[in-house]
């Protein structure tokens, strides 16, 4: 028997990938569900998820699923892990590798929210998740926090450009409580990878707060010296 036949005598399952995908609204960090609308488990909260077909990787799976349901492309993504419990799946034998991804809320049309039967929630109001979907949340938070301390992807939740307080209220419902003001703006401008700009936001004081833009190029000089944020 050869070793391609030998194949044939082992199992075959369903492959899949969930994206839990996280979003900021200026002051809660939120994930995206959508309502299934099919069995097992039929109408009930679910991440957006889709079986890996056979001509593609599973990157580009989860790239094709986060692009079905936002309408964008190159979308921060990051696999946090494979989930593959016997009985995760009652529809059958479904292996699933989870990734989370990060998005602008601002980018994602309310009409594709409608169309996807898509809702925003808060991170600590979590309906409850079919299969194991709740586990795989509150893995890709963990992971998320992680990552935030030491790499700028939380500016994937932000626009374009922010105000100190915004980036402050978006660390602070990442970690889910509250920073220092003055520690915080100290830190953040002493890697002086970010630049002020000359325009204000005048609708959080009378004062206006300046806002800053994300310079990646200083970002990856700092990089190979281990930048911390937080």
């Amino acid at each position: 028997m050869t070793s391609i036949e030998q194949y044939k005598d082992h199992d075959r399952f369903l492959l899949a990938v969930d994206c839990i995908i996280f979003g900021f609204d200026g002051k809660n960090l939120k994930a995206l569900f959508i309502k299934r609308r099919l069995e097992p488990e039929f109408g009930k909260w679910s991440l957006m998820g889709g079986f890996v077909n056979h001509n593609e990787s599973v990157e580009q799976a989860a790239a094709r699923v986060l692009n079905l349901l936002t309408g964008l492309d190159n979308i921060y993504m990051e696999q946090i892990g494979c989930f593959g419990d016997v009985d995760r799946d009652p529809g059958g034998r479904v292996v699933s590798i989870a990734y989370f991804a990060l998005i602008n809320i601002a980018d994602y049309s309310e009409t594709l929210m409608k169309e996807h039967n898509a809702k925003w929630f808060s991170i600590d109001k979590i309906p409850a998740l079919v299969f194991d979907h709740k586990k795989m949340l509150l893995l890709a938070k963990e992971r998320l926090q992680q990552k935030v301390a030491n790499h700028p992807i939380g500016f994937e939740l932000l626009p374009e450009k922010f105000t100190l307080r915004q980036l402050q209220n978006l660390y602070e419902a990442i970690y889910g409580s509250e920073l220092d003001k003055r520690n915080f703006t100290r830190k953040i401008l002493s890697l002086s990878i970010l630049n002020k700009l000359e325009e204000k936001d005048k609708e959080s004081s009378r004062k206006g707060s300046f806002y800053f833009v994300f310079d990646e190029k200083k970002y990856k000089k700092l990089e190979a010296e281990g930048v911390k944020f937080i």
